[in-house]
C-alpha cells in the first residue's frame, strides 16, 4: 500500500481508465472532481474521499477504500474501492447501449445493414 498516490494513477490502477494518459487528460478536462472541486491529475488522494468521475454519459461517484499505484488485477482492483454511483446513472449506460445499431461482437455492418442505417439517418429518426 503506497503513502501518497496521485489520483490520476489511482484511476488508473483500479482499471477506471484504460491508460494513464486518458485518467489525466481527465483530470485536465475537468471531468475528476473532488469535494466539489476540479482536480489536477497531480492531487493526492486519501482513503474515505469520494471521487466524482465524469465518463460520458455517466457520472461515477466512487469512495476511495485502499490507495494503490500499482495496476492490478479487475478482481483485486473492485475491493479499492466502492461504488456510490446512482442507479439512475447506470440505467444511462444501459440505455445507450440498447439504442445503438451494432451488437457486441458482431463487427462491421453489411452492405444491407449498412443501407437501412443510411436510410435512418436521412430520414432524421437519430
Amino acid at each position: 500500500m503506497a503513502s501518497d498516490v496521485r489520483i490520476d494513477k489511482w484511476l488508473w490502477a483500479v482499471r477506471f481508465f484504460k491508460t494513464r494518459s486518458e485518467a489525466t487528460n481527465a483530470c485536465k478536462k475537468g471531468r475528476v472532481i473532488i469535494d466539489d472541486i476540479q482536480v489536477k491529475p497531480s492531487r493526492i488522494i486519501k482513503e474515505n474521499e469520494n471521487v466524482v468521475v465524469k465518463k460520458n454519459p455517466v457520472t461515477y461517484t466512487l469512495q476511495v477504500i485502499k490507495k494503490i499505484e500499482k495496476r492490478v488485477g479487475a478482481k483485486i482492483a473492485i475491493t479499492c474501492y466502492k461504488d456510490l454511483t446512482p442507479e439512475i446513472e447506470t440505467d444511462k449506460l444501459k440505455h445507450k447501449k440498447n439504442n445503438s445499431f451494432f451488437y457486441e461482437g458482431k463487427g462491421r455492418p453489411t452492405k444491407k445493414e449498412r443501407r437501412m442505417i443510411d436510410k435512418i439517418k436521412k430520414s432524421g429518426s437519430i
